[in-house]
Parts: C-alpha cells; sequence; structure tokens
C-alpha cells in the first residue's frame, strides 16, 4: 500500500528542492564570477557612501548625494589655498590637493557631522568628516602628513587630536612644514605663504 506524502514531508521535500538550485546556482555564479563582480558592485554603492564626482582642493571635495552634487568641507583641517580669487596660490597648495586626490582615489567616501559644529559653512557647504572604507580618516591623516593644518577656529570634537597630529608632523618636519614657511594667524592656526 502506497504511503500518501504529509504535509510535514512535502515542506521538507520542498525546502530540498529550494536549497539544491540554491547551491547550484551559488555553484554556476562562483564559476562565471558573477559573485564577485556583485560584491564588487554592493562595496561601490554601500548605504551611506558617497561618490566623489569632483575634487575642488586639498579641503573641499563634491560627491553625487542622490543625484544631488553637494559640495563638502573637511571638518578641522585647512589646506594652503590654490582657488580663492582673494588669495595668490599658497606653498604647498597644489601638493595638498593632488595628496588628497591621490589618498580617496576612486573610493566611496563615508561622511559624519560633529555635533558640535554646524552642519554647513557660509559658503554653504557641508561639513563633514571623510572615511575610507579602510576606516582612515581623511582629514586627521591630511595633517599628520604634513598636508594641512589643524583649523581650531570653530569647535568640534577631534580637536584635540587634530592639534596632536600637527604637533608630531610639525616635529617630524613633514610635508609643508619641511618646504614652506607657516605663520600663525588670527584663528589660532596656522597660514602656509605664497608659493614661488
Amino acid at each position: 500500500m502506497k504511503r500518501l506524502l504529509t504535509s510535514r514531508d512535502r515542506r521538507k521535500l520542498l525546502s530540498f528542492g529550494i536549497s539544491l538550485i540554491i547551491l547550484g546556482g551559488t555553484a554556476i555564479a562562483q564559476k562565471q564570477g558573477w559573485l564577485h563582480k556583485a560584491a564588487a558592485t554592493v562595496q561601490q554603492v554601500q548605504p551611506g557612501t558617497y561618490k566623489v564626482v569632483e575634487f575642488v582642493d586639498g579641503d573641499t571635495i563634491a560627491v553625487d548625494m542622490n543625484g544631488k552634487t553637494e559640495k563638502l568641507r573637511f571638518i578641522g583641517v585647512d589646506t594652503p589655498e590654490t582657488h580663492d580669487p582673494r588669495k595668490a596660490v599658497q606653498c604647498f597648495g597644489v601638493k595638498a590637493a593632488a595628496f588628497t586626490k591621490g589618498l580617496i582615489g576612486s573610493n566611496n567616501v563615508r561622511l559624519e557631522s560633529d555635533p558640535l559644529g554646524t552642519n554647513r559653512d557660509r559658503y554653504d557647504r557641508l561639513l563633514r568628516y571623510i572615511y575610507l572604507p579602510d576606516g582612515t580618516l581623511v582629514n586627521a591623516e591630511i595633517i599628520k602628513q604634513g598636508y594641512g593644518f589643524a583649523y581650531t577656529g570653530f569647535p568640534f570634537t577631534k580637536s584635540d587630536e587634530f592639534l596632536a597630529d600637527q604637533k608630531a608632523a610639525r616635529e617630524g618636519n613633514k610635508g609643508l612644514w619641511n618646504s614652506c614657511t607657516p605663520t600663525a594667524n588670527q584663528y589660532g592656526g596656522f597660514t602656509s605663504n605664497n608659493a614661488n
């Protein structure tokens, strides 16, 4: 006498069949490289990360924020000027801009505001910390490597950290500290001399 399948048996059989299909599809996808391509695509469009569409200078970029281009000014760092129409190009300005572009490269960036600061500056740029996918804080790295100064004219939570990074770069004679003649300014920071 034939035994009829119970609903429990049918569920097990269906679950087993679905598992086989998934395993087979995964094996085919791996062979074809689909999973690798899909993983790379997911990495490029992670929620909360943004594609850089313009490198304005060493401390300002523009990102595509859900179809809208937003300019971002890096919190707590000031690099020598390259584009300010009121000022001459400053010593290490071009190198600082190139450093920032090279550091970020084609990576998407994660943005973080500071609870002590405002959301935008007087030029309507978003004020943000900029993080790379590996966790590198771009703002701090610029200061550590001597491509910019700690900008403490406004309160922000990482000011002590950035001042310590600046002190180490200055004492280590890194970057602009080795090639330029920075002078103290009215904002409690430094300004680079004009480029030669």
